[in-house]
């Protein structure tokens, strides 16, 4: 929320203005603004705010109609902004709520669309509740940190698909025009049979927040949600989810184990919560093919933010360029994905013809959790022992006061539940 993103807005706002124009809106009726989608955000920080901002740019019928917080500041602070940018599509009036059960009270206002932007402990139980009010859904991935919230995401997506409600997800590069066209021609063959896959999130460290004397723990780890696994899911699971969709997507199929090793070597200080700051995986995919996966958050260390899949008769970084017998390369305008998840879904709901891809990502969450166990215990640790896990990482009761940092996991020492 506010922390960098990888392929960040400015990295895609190409192409000419007329082509941007192009794709902002749905064709028909509502292209002219006639019809107006009421769309209610849940969490309220920076990247609540921007998507807010690009629903409101993929459609001009948008129109922010609640706000949902567990903090008052973040509500004043992105109320400022929208009011600012969106002007009389910020129609929100008394329709803001703060606290732990402030996303129920936006499930029963009259919004058409939800956007969950919450940290991402929360997604699950938003998901669920936001299906069941019969709303279509926005999502910001990873949309679970341990397993069984992953289970309930499927369930809630299965359910949305039976009532014909959407379901997008924040995977930007699955709407981003040249992956799309990358990863099509991957999978007709343009490369042979996909051989090995490779996925890198390194980077330098994010920000941290001081703690103040007078927050509770459960403020302090609220506002440095990024620290804590039952919060984020450790980086691996928070971050580096997207490129490992990348790959899911080109196996068009999940890992079935891994073997993984991680640590915490630089962020050692408390304030740092308890995660990891380094990760390097091996995945196993069912056929065979193995995915080699890094990721870290490190200052004064090399950057790389990529993917690279391996063919038999070629490579790609699955997105601009395909090298080999039949070498390929992007030259078409690249509009800025993040905007183009939110056209696409509201395209999607203007014709009738619901996008649900939410199973989807809650693999691609589930691969990125099934590395983080690997790490944590030391352990080979399968797909189906993984997903069976009965843990959950959050807090019982969501409440401001006490809540205790788990101990660093240990490998060989933490045990697989």
């Amino acid at each position: 929320m506010g922390h960098n993103d990888g392929l960040s807005r400015r990295d895609f706002l190409v192409g000419s203005a007329a082509t941007t124009a192009a794709v902002m809106l749905p064709s028909g009726v509502f292209a002219q603004g006639s019809d107006k989608l009421k769309v209610g955000l849940v969490g309220c920080g920076g990247r609540g705010t921007g998507a807010a901002i690009d629903s409101a740019t993929a459609d001009k019928g948008v129109v922010i109609h609640a706000m949902a917080d567990v903090f008052q500041d973040r509500i004043d602070g992105c109320s400022q902004t929208l009011s600012n940018q969106l002007k009389e599509r910020f129609n929100v009036g008394d329709r803001k709520f703060v606290g732990f059960d402030a996303f129920e009270k936006v499930m029963k206002t009259d919004c058409d669309l939800v956007i969950l932007a919450t940290p991402p402990t929360f997604r699950a139980s938003h998901l669920a509740a936001a299906i069941a009010a019969n709303k279509h859904v926005f999502m910001e991935k990873p949309v679970a940190v341990d397993a069984p919230g992953v289970r309930s995401v499927i369930e809630s997506a299965d359910l949305a698909a039976q009532k014909n409600l959407e379901i997008v997800t924040g995977t930007q590069r699955r709407h981003d025009l040249a992956y799309m066209e990358a990863m099509k021609r991957i999978q007709d063959g343009q490369m042979g049979d996909v051989v090995a896959c490779y996925a890198y999130w390194n980077q330098g460290g994010l920000c941290m927040n001081v703690r103040q004397s007078s927050w509770t723990d459960m403020e302090w780890q609220l506002r440095n949600w990024l620290y804590f696994t039952w919060i984020s899911g450790d980086h691996i699971v928070e971050q580096h989810i997207h490129n490992l969709d990348v790959c899911n997507w080109a196996m068009n199929d999940h890992p079935v184990k891994a073997v993984s090793l991680g640590g915490r070597q630089v962020r050692t200080d408390p304030a740092y919560g308890h995660i990891f700051d380094h990760f390097a995986t091996e995945y196993e995919y069912a056929n065979g093919v193995k995915l080699l996966s890094m990721c870290r958050q490190i200052d004064g260390t090399a950057s790389r933010v990529s993917e690279h899949i391996v063919g038999t008769k070629g490579t790609s970084n699955a997105n601009t360029v395909i090298k080999g017998e039949k070498p390929w390369r992007w030259e078409g305008d690249r509009p800025n994905p993040y905007m183009l998840e939110h056209r696409d879904l509201i395209a999607s709901i203007r014709a009738g013809k619901p996008l649900n891809e939410g199973r989807r990502v809650a693999e691609s969450t589930m691969t990125a959790i099934l590395g983080r166990v690997a790490a944590y215990t030391g352990q080979e640790v399968s797909w189906d022992q993984a997903i069976a896990s009965n843990v959950k990482l959050a807090p019982a009761k969501l409440e401001f006061g006490p809540v205790p940092v788990p101990p660093v996991a240990m490998p060989g020492t933490t045990k697989v539940e």
